[in-house]
C-alpha cells in the first residue's frame, strides 16, 4: 500500500494538472474566440473646391466599404463608412470645409453605430456624387474619393460670353506678330498680319477687320491631388505652373484678337480627358499644356517643347517623360466607371497628321522665342505620346518651362521676373506662329 506521504505527493501532482488543463483549456479558448474587429485609420483628409466640382479625400490604412444616398429638401449626401471608429483626424473634415465652397455648405461627421462612420454633406445645391476608392500609389495610401458634380455643370462658352471674351467686336487692325520690329522686304502691311483680313469694299473707304478671334486654351498641368514635380526647395510643379498659365492668360487678353480658356483656374485636379475636352468645347484653335520638368540629377536643366507623335517618342528621355505626365490621372485620381470608351477611342486613335504637322510648327515658334530667357535642354522640338495633347482637331504643345529638380532653375520658376519671361516667350512664339499660319474660319459665334 501507497504510503500517507506518497497519497499527498500524487494528490498534489493531480491538482496541478488540472490546474494547467483548466489553464490551457482558458488559453485556447482565447485563441480561438471571435476577436474585435479591427478599425481601419483615417491618415488625413483633405477638400478641394472648385467651379467644376469639389473634391473630397479620406486618406486610410486600408480598403473602406461604403454606401451612400441623396436626402432631398433641403439637399443633402449622407455616406456611411464601414469598419471605421470617429477618431481626431477624421473630425476635422468639419473645419476643412469653405466657405466659399461651390457645391457644400457644411459637413457632420458621426458615430452612427458601431464600426460605422457617418458622413452627411449640407449641399448648396443638386449634386451629382461619384464615391470611388483609389489604390495606393506614390505617396498616397487608399484613398475614399467623393467627388460633387453640379448636376447643372458651367458651360465653358457661358462662361466665356459672361466674361466678354466671346462676342468681342473684331479690331479694325491687327496686331504684328512681335512687338521688337525686324527688317522685312517691302510688301503690304496686311501681309504680317496675325489673322487673314476680310474682304472690304473698294468703293468705300472702310477699315479692315479681322475675320474672327482666336481662341487658345491653355492648361497648367497637375493640380489638387497630383502636386506634380517638387523641388529640394519644396516648390511644387502644380503651383508653378498655374502662375505661369494666369500670367500668359492676363497677356493674351490684352491682345485684341484672342481670348483665352484655362483647364483649371486653381488648385484641384482635372483628368487629362476632361483638359482636352475643355479644349474642344471652346473650340480652341491652339491647346498649351505647361509643366516643369524634373529628373533623378539635379544637373539636368533647360526648356523643352513637345508635340504628339504618332510612331514613337523622338527620345528615350521624352518616351520617359510622357509616361510620367500620363501617370497623372493615377496620381491625381480618376474614376475609371466613368471613363467614356468612345471618348477615349477619340484621344488615342483619331489624331491626325495635319494636327501634329500643325504642332511641330507652333512648337518651334515658342522653343525659339524660350531660347532667348533660357537654356534649351533640347535645340529641337521633341515628340511623343503625351495623352493630354491628343486632341485629333487642335494644334497641341507641351512646354516643360525649366527642371524643378535643378535648384537654380528651381529658384527661377519661382520667380515672378522669370514667370513674366516666360509668359512673353510664349505669347511671341504663339503670334509668330499665327502670322504665317492664320486659323480657318470656323462656324462660331464672332
Amino acid at each position: 500500500m501507497p504510503r500517507p506521504s506518497e497519497i499527498r505527493a500524487q494528490s498534489v501532482k493531480a491538482k496541478a494538472r488540472r490546474t494547467l488543463l483548466k489553464a490551457g483549456g482558458t488559453l485556447l479558448l482565447s485563441v480561438f474566440a471571435p476577436q474585435p474587429a479591427y478599425a481601419a485609420q483615417i491618415l488625413a483628409v483633405r477638400v478641394w473646391p472648385a467651379e467644376d466640382y469639389t473634391r473630397v479625400t479620406l486618406e486610410n490604412d486600408s480598403v473602406l466599404k461604403t454606401s451612400h444616398f441623396i436626402v432631398k429638401d433641403p439637399e443633402r449626401l449622407v455616406v456611411d463608412i464601414e469598419g471605421l471608429e470617429l477618431n481626431p483626424t477624421l473630425k476635422q473634415l468639419v473645419a476643412k470645409i469653405q466657405s466659399n465652397d461651390p457645391y457644400i455648405k457644411q459637413v457632420r461627421v458621426g458615430q452612427n453605430r458601431p464600426n460605422v462612420v457617418r458622413l452627411v454633406f449640407d449641399l448648396k445645391e443638386e449634386v451629382n456624387p461619384q464615391v470611388f476608392t483609389l489604390a495606393p500609389v506614390g505617396e498616397y495610401r487608399h484613398r475614399l474619393i467623393f467627388d460633387l458634380y453640379p448636376v447643372n455643370p458651367p458651360d465653358p462658352i457661358a462662361a466665356l460670353i459672361q466674361k466678354g471674351e466671346w462676342s468681342k467686336p473684331a479690331e479694325t487692325k491687327p496686331p504684328v506678330a512681335e512687338a521688337r520690329p525686324e527688317p522685312v522686304p517691302a510688301q503690304p502691311a496686311v501681309a504680317h498680319a496675325d489673322i487673314q483680313p476680310a474682304k472690304v469694299d473698294s468703293k468705300e473707304d472702310k477699315p479692315q477687320t479681322l475675320t474672327r478671334m482666336i481662341t487658345i486654351a491653355l492648361d497648367p498641368g497637375h493640380g489638387g491631388e497630383d502636386p506634380g514635380a517638387i523641388g529640394r526647395g519644396g516648390s511644387r510643379e502644380k503651383d508653378v505652373v498655374l502662375a505661369i498659365a494666369k500670367r500668359l492668360k492676363a497677356k493674351i487678353e490684352e491682345q485684341p484678337n484672342m481670348r483665352v480658356m484655362l483647364t483649371r483656374d486653381g488648385d484641384y485636379f482635372v483628368p487629362l480627358h476632361v483638359r482636352v475636352q475643355k479644349a474642344r468645347k471652346v473650340q480652341a484653335d491652339l491647346f498649351v499644356s505647361i509643366h516643369a520638368d524634373a529628373w533623378i540629377e539635379s544637373t539636368a536643366r533647360g526648356s523643352s517643347v513637345f508635340v504628339l507623335s504618332e510612331k514613337g517618342a523622338s527620345s528615350t528621355a521624352a518616351r520617359w517623360l510622357a509616361n510620367k505626365e500620363n501617370a497623372a490621372d493615377l496620381i491625381g485620381g480618376v474614376n475609371i466607371k466613368t471613363q467614356d470608351r468612345q471618348l477615349a477611342h477619340v484621344l488615342l486613335d483619331l489624331s491626325t497628321t495635319a494636327q501634329i504637322n500643325d504642332s511641330l510648327k507652333v512648337g518651334k515658334s515658342v522653343l525659339n522665342e524660350i531660347s532667348g530667357i533660357n537654356r534649351l535642354h533640347k535645340n529641337a522640338v521633341e515628340q511623343a505620346g503625351f495623352a493630354v495633347l491628343k486632341a485629333p482637331d487642335i494644334p497641341s504643345i507641351l512646354i516643360e518651362t525649366a527642371f524643378i529638380s535643378n535648384p537654380e532653375e528651381e529658384a527661377k520658376l519661382t520667380d515672378d521676373a522669370y514667370q513674366d519671361q516666360m509668359a512673353d516667350a510664349v505669347l511671341k512664339g504663339i503670334r509668330k506662329y499665327f502670322a504665317k499660319n492664320p486659323p480657318l474660319a470656323k462656324n462660331r459665334m464672332t
